[in-house]
């Protein structure tokens, strides 16, 4: 099993950004590249060849779902997971996202001590889903 390393997270908000990053690396133990929009993001992704990429479903400018499928033009998205961070939890707004490519949805707000293990977990499910 492929052990998860690179998350790339984009999201508008400062803190959250800020909170996401220190967890993230200092108790996840992940290299974590931050954005705070989707255009910095597909600036970032092809160098950082992200593993995970986390995203803001509602941002100005370029969106979530908006910046997901610009990042499905620039990457292979084969071998790497997308969890969308947003309140619109509802079974059909999941569905929704799972369709454009999504593999999960982390509801905000989110408890920062168990995101790492949120993701872990994700990953694994979907490394699993990939190869079975």
């Amino acid at each position: 099993m492929t052990t998860l390393e690179r998350i790339l997270h984009v999201d508008d908000d400062d803190a959250i950004r800020m909170v996401c990053e220190l967890i993230l690396q200092k108790l996840g133990k992940f290299t974590v590249k931050s954005c705070a929009s989707g255009a910095q993001a597909l600036a970032e992704a092809v160098a950082f060849d992200p593993q995970v990429i986390l995203l803001d479903l509602q941002m100005p400018g370029m969106d979530g779902p908006a910046t997901l499928q610009q990042l499905q033009q620039l990457l292979d998205m084969q071998g790497r997971m997308v969890l969308f961070m947003t309140a619109m939890t509802k079974v059909t707004q999941v569905a929704e996202l799972q369709q454009l490519g999504a593999f999960g949805v982390i509801e905000k707000p989110f408890e920062p001590i168990a995101l790492p293990l949120q993701i872990q977990e994700q990953w694994q499910r979907f490394r699993e889903a990939s190869n079975g």
